[in-house]
């Protein structure tokens, strides 16, 4: 019976036992479901993160899930979309691979300044149709404010987490936060 940790190994993956690791990317997933993802991209996405490399083709991805590749086509897919996974291919190669950046949490946040400004602009609209001396026009009109406020306020706290990084360099023991 093939497990999450099937496929290509690494150092972590042949040191943790495999029924741990299996258990850990199902309580993961778990987590990620209850916050609104849904199941099969946070199976996934947890099966990359216990991925030394950090990165699995989609046959060892659908092995090692023990799902079929469609279910990981559309899986990665999905976590593309939302910024958490790429798509690429090492020289020389003939298959693709996904995998995600040791960085991977500083990337999908600082990456949402777009989203967050459409997000503002189309709530400031709605509370302009409504009213703003309404009670959904306020609410939407709050949102907005919402919205703009973490625009302003991300950058800080990008740079906030570099420095914190930076007084925190070698605590994990690994290499993982040391781009950028």
């Amino acid at each position: 019976m093939r497990n999450v940790t099937d496929g290509a190994r690494g150092p972590a993956e042949d040191a943790a036992d495999p029924a741990e690791l299996a258990r850990f990317v199902e309580r993961f997933a778990l987590l990620l479901v209850d916050s609104g993802i849904p199941r099969m991209p946070a199976r996934v996405f947890g099966s990359l993160l216990i991925a030394e490399d950090g990165k699995r083709t989609a046959g060892e991805l659908a092995g090692s899930l023990q799902v079929s590749p469609a279910a990981i086509s559309g899986a990665v897919r999905y976590l593309a979309q939302v910024g958490l996974v790429v798509r690429a291919r090492d020289p020389g190669e003939r298959r693709d691979h996904y995998e995600v950046s040791d960085d991977l949490w500083y990337e999908a946040y600082a990456n949402r300044d777009k989203q967050l400004e459409q997000w503002s602009v189309l709530m400031g609209e709605g509370a302009k149709v409504l009213g703003v001396h309404t009670n959904a026009g306020t609410r939407l009109d709050q949102s907005r404010q919402f919205f703009d406020f973490l625009r302003e306020e991300l950058p800080t706290l990008m740079r906030r987490w570099r420095e914190y990084q930076r007084s925190h360099d070698g605590e994990s023991g690994g290499s993982v936060g040391r781009s950028g």
